[in-house]
């Protein structure tokens, strides 16, 4: 098959490729790479592709204007907080995701960021290390039977984590101001406000997406409202979490702890107070990490690009409504 179409990846986060190559090339495209997947590169690249791949680099609106040719945006991942979905909309463009990705492995991410806070793991380690043999130093350390863990959102990953978190006697609440008390019951766990999940958690677990309504959902007030033996998970996205305010409950002991995967600014900067705070875990947004979870991200991601250069409906479609405009660019999605 000649190859007609051209794909742009604007960055990715594994070793190869070739599945994405592999795929995209069956319905005649070739692939290019960024290099830096800067916005002024990325503008100097779009005005002949016909889709684009991404996993975290911005793709704004002085992006999506340029590529006047382009059908797909894909995101690598769940999240779409790096795409400017009302502006691919606007120019006929459809966006996908992959909404069941990396479920387990960021459920279990979550679970063992809380269980390593609960047990002192990592100030364990380190000063067993360092010729210190010593059960006192951190946090005062409690049972987790009985204990409340707080969920703040319902989507796969969020339902995910309730029979693991079950599993070690932990009772669970959840905030999900769109989800029934009834679907919730079904997994075994209860409907509160945010105000009594801040209240009656012993455990806090982020499974949202960044939106202009979670931007900065944890900041003073709320660190406040917590339990001052309460910690903080944060598997989903760093903007969620008012940085200095986190800082500053940890250094004063508002909370107990935090265990976080996402920071605002990644990587951090070597001054960054959080990287000094002994009750606090950082991992290198890596939670979604696994060889099988990466493989079936690829495999997805370039699936659904594939089906709308073949003319069908991809898999997920994050902004139906583009659907029915009359600049719908795939139109032959529609036959």
């Amino acid at each position: 098959m000649s190859n007609n179409y051209t794909i742009l990846i604007t960055d990715y986060a594994w070793s190869s490729i070739e599945p994405e190559r592999q795929i995209l090339s069956d319905v005649g495209a070739d692939v290019i790479v960024a290099e830096s997947g800067d916005e002024d590169e990325l503008i100097s690249l779009v005005s002949n592709v016909d889709g684009i791949l991404t996993c975290w680099k911005p793709v704004r609106e002085c992006v999506i204007s340029t590529a006047s040719k382009c059908q797909i945006i894909a995101r690598y991942g769940i999240g779409l907080d790096n795409i400017d979905v009302e502006a691919a909309t606007k120019n006929g463009i459809i966006v996908t995701n992959v909404p069941a990705y990396c479920v387990d492995e960021v459920s279990d991410h979550a679970m063992a960021l809380l269980l390593a806070c609960a047990r002192n793991i990592p100030i364990f380690n380190s000063t067993v290390k360092s010729n210190i043999w010593d059960q006192n130093i951190g946090q005062q350390m409690n049972r987790l039977r009985d204990k409340t863990l707080g969920i703040v959102g319902f989507g796969h990953i969020g339902r995910a984590i309730i029979p693991k978190a079950m599993a070690f006697g932990l009772k669970v609440k959840v905030y999900s101001p769109r989800t029934t008390q009834e679907l919730i019951g079904k997994h075994g766990a209860e409907k509160v406000s945010f105000e009594e999940l801040l209240k009656e958690s012993d455990f806090i677990t982020i499974h949202a997406p960044l939106t202009s309504e979670t931007q900065h959902m944890f900041s003073d007030d709320e660190f406040k409202a917590m339990k001052t033996t309460a910690y903080l998970i944060n598997t989903a996205r760093g903007g969620i979490i008012d940085t200095s305010a986190l800082i500053a409950a940890l250094q004063t002991g508002e909370i107990a702890g935090a265990g976080i995967d996402v920071l605002e600014t990644e990587p951090p900067q070597q001054d960054d107070p959080l990287l000094h705070l002994e009750n606090v875990i950082i991992t290198p947004h890596a939670a979604f990490i696994s060889e099988e979870s990466i493989m079936e991200l690829q495999m997805t991601t370039a699936k659904c690009v594939a089906q709308v250069l073949a003319g069908q409906l991809p898999d997920s479609v994050v902004n139906p409504t583009v659907l029915e405009r009359p600049n719908l660019r795939a139109k032959s999605v529609l036959h």
